[in-house]
């Protein structure tokens, strides 16, 4: 396989045409089509496995090294599961996948005209050439403006963003023990606050809910943690606006069967260290003193879809999201396919089998070329249903005409959400832990430290994040340290030998008189 994640190129071949890379022996020697990968979630992580019995080389590249299964971030935060058995290695996951290599980057600009990819980590700039790109970067949190927000609320879009929240949510309760102990008020440490009722925000506040009556009722000896308060706020007139009124309606009473304030119709309207401030329709305002708060109220497209609508010229909307062709590529470049979260196209929903259909579709679309055959018909989404877990032992599920709610829907949930989470180990796992959460009333991943809760404030106050901390690679310093690890690993070996021949003359621990 040649490496296409050079530091610089020198262009590449248009369309399905072959290119030319220098290869160690060999002057030039014939390039594979190469195939772009941008992203590791599920868009990306389908379409490239979609390409492994192709003749292409794929790089993925991706700005974390593992592939996240979101959709189970909430069991996370809440100490149920583990990170691990959501985000396995995406090396891991593609390591007999012999036509794909993994690059770890964050995507900073896309070239349409030179069909190049240009990454950076700490500093490190990487230039990557291409013949096709799929670009399956996602999404993150939308504060609708108001990114300030963020600070106090965080969001449930990475393995960071569970931890953070596992620490707050845990923190709270042992800070509020120490205040009851001192006599002094645990209201604001005791109420958790979570904003948008879609999917995300009813699981986790129903999992809160959970926590504090179920799992911490006996962990504590000042405090009650069933006296604790869990709020869900949403905009809208129902909870769950994408699953019908009828199912909104059944999610809600469950939630509030739980204990869950649920308040709708209400806007955000400030978010502080200490609380949130809510506006009603009747401009009426509210205040909620809380130091736990968490996002769940929107998404915005990756800002990719900026430098992909500024050669193109397709259009975004308020989200983010470009416009795309039928065939999910963009105007005047037919091998550039966009596909996930980042795409508008006929109504399509923010889902993880939206992305999964549409990058095999794409990598399909690349087959088909490089064999000559005719193009697809335009993608079309099969919508295999939608579905939220309210509690252990309650869901709902909207699944074509069919709406179920109750324990036979969380089943459907179980065997689904097992069936997507990668890797054999994982699911064993998790199925181990489920039991122990959902069966019994323990959480086995309670772990949290104030790195977790606060790392991301901090790096937030770096100009340039993490780069700050680590030096540039300059060519001396490099030289120097190659120079110092190869005298260190001299002196090593001539440590070893040394006891060695100790061990082997039997010299070890016998006195030697001195010399006269």
């Amino acid at each position: 396989m040649t490496d296409t994640s050079t530091g610089t190129s020198s262009g590449t071949s248009s369309g399905t045409t072959t290119a030319t890379a220098a290869v160690a022996g060999h002057p030039e020697a014939p390039r594979r089509h190469q195939v772009v990968v941008i992203g590791s979630g599920f868009g990306g992580l389908f379409g490239t496995k979609a390409l492994k019995g192709s003749d292409v080389d794929v790089t993925m590249i991706a700005r974390t090294t593992h592939h996240l299964f979101q959709p189970l971030l909430y069991q996370v935060a809440t100490g149920i599961l583990s990170e691990g058995e959501i985000a396995p290695p995406t090396r891991e996951v593609l390591a007999r996948q012999k036509n794909a290599s993994v690059l770890l980057g964050e995507v900073t600009a896309i070239d349409m005209d030179a069909q190049t990819v240009t990454s950076q980590v700490l500093g490190r700039e990487n230039v990557t050439p291409y013949d096709s790109l799929i670009v399956a970067a996602g999404s993150s949190q939308s504060y609708f403006g108001n990114d300030h927000f963020a600070e106090f609320a965080p969001g449930m879009k990475s393995i960071d963003d569970a931890l953070e929240l596992r620490g707050r949510i845990f923190g709270a309760f042992e800070l509020a023990e120490l205040a009851a102990l001192q006599g002094r008020s645990t209201d604001h440490l005791l109420t958790f606050v979570v904003v948008g009722a879609g999917p995300t925000g009813v699981e986790m506040a129903g999992q809160i809910a959970e926590l504090s009556r179920r799992t911490l009722k006996r962990d504590f000896r000042a405090i009650s943690s069933r006296d604790a308060r869990v709020v869900l706020i949403d905009a809208a007139g129902q909870v769950l606006p994408p699953f019908g009124a009828k199912l909104g309606q059944k999610t809600k009473r469950e939630l509030e069967k739980l204990g869950v304030e649920v308040i709708l119709g209400a806007m955000v309207t400030d978010v502080d260290e200490r609380g949130i401030t809510l506006k009603y329709k009747d401009d009426r305002t509210e205040r909620i003193e809380s130091v736990t708060k968490m996002w769940a109220a929107g998404v915005q497209a990756n800002a990719l879809t900026k430098t992909l609508a500024e050669q193109t010229g397709a259009p975004l909307d308020r989200a983010g999201r470009i416009a795309v062709n039928p065939d999910l590529t963009l105007p005047g470049h037919p091998e550039v396919f966009v596909v996930g979260d980042m795409i508008n196209l006929d109504h399509l929903p923010g889902v993880a089998q939206v992305a999964i259909q549409g990058a095999k579709y794409a990598a399909d679309a690349i087959d088909r070329r490089l064999e000559g055959k005719p193009p697809q018909k335009p993608f079309k989404y099969f919508d295999k249903g939608s579905m939220a877990t309210i509690s252990r032992f309650r869901a709902v599920a909207l699944i074509g005409r069919f709406r179920l709610t109750g324990f036979i829907a969380w089943l459907m949930w179980l065997v689904v959400h097992l069936f997507y989470v990668t890797g054999f180990k994982n699911r064993v796992t998790a199925v181990l832990h489920w039991a122990v959460s959902f069966v019994g009333r323990g959480r086995s991943e309670r772990t949290a430290t104030e790195q977790q809760i606060f790392g991301r404030l901090a790096m937030g106050r770096l100009d340039r994040g993490a780069q700050e901390l680590i030096s540039p690679p300059e060519v001396e310093d490099l030289l120097e340290t190659t120079r110092a690890f190869e005298a260190r690993r001299q002196e090593l070996e001539a440590i070893a030998r040394e006891e060695a021949r100790l061990t082997d003359s039997g010299e070890r621990g016998v006195r030697h008189e001195a010399e006269v």
